[in-house]
């Protein structure tokens, strides 16, 4: 931070078309070098104040068309992320990623439920599916970052909530959890 006064954001010496080009080159540069999705906050600190920062999202992702991968808006930020499409060909050139094991159905529509009611209790989940829910099922789906605790519950003995994480945006490509499909429309699918 020491260094900040050195970084000129504006380019106001640059003429627009040329500041236009350097805006899209520190915003690319910066999401390829984050580990994390990138949020627009700090995207808004290398460009300048009156730079529209989907506009120049809109112009890289333009660039990028034709290229194996994309810049995707996901869990709160953009990260960039290669194509569906070259999956099978990342899969065989370093194997299958043992962390994002095949998830089984229950475990899926227990995510699923937590996903669009929570914070909820193991209880509450219980309820909702007529069955036990295991500590078992639970621990997988923690073990995994899908979900964590959350806010202790304000019913009688104060159980433990889950809500997902960012890890779960990420990894199911949803930027926020407005993004989940309308639950109408997934009783009617």
């Amino acid at each position: 931070r020491s260094n900040d006064h050195l970084f000129d954001p504006e380019l106001d010496h640059l003429p627009p078309e040329a500041r236009w080009r350097e805006w899209m080159n520190r915003v690319e540069a910066t999401i390829f070098a984050a580990s994390e999705p990138v949020t627009r906050e700090t995207l808004a600190r290398i460009v300048g104040k009156g730079c529209s920062i989907d506009l120049l999202i809109d112009d890289i992702r333009a660039e990028l068309a034709g290229r194996p991968y994309d810049l995707v808006s996901v869990a709160g930020g953009w990260k960039h992320l290669t194509r569906p499409a070259y999956a099978d060909a990342i899969r065989s050139a370093f194997g299958g990623n043992e962390r994002t094991a095949e998830l089984t159905q229950s475990e899926v529509l227990v995510l699923m439920c937590i996903a669009y009611f929570q914070p909820i209790t193991r209880g509450e989940l219980s309820t909702f599916f007529g069955k036990e829910i295991s500590r078992d099922l639970i621990g997988t789906l923690r073990g995994q970052n899908f979900i964590a605790s959350g806010p202790r519950s304000p019913t009688p003995g104060a159980p433990y909530t889950y809500v997902t994480t960012k890890e779960f945006l990420l990894q199911f490509g949803f930027n926020s959890l407005r993004d989940l499909p309308d639950a109408e429309a997934l009783e009617d699918a």
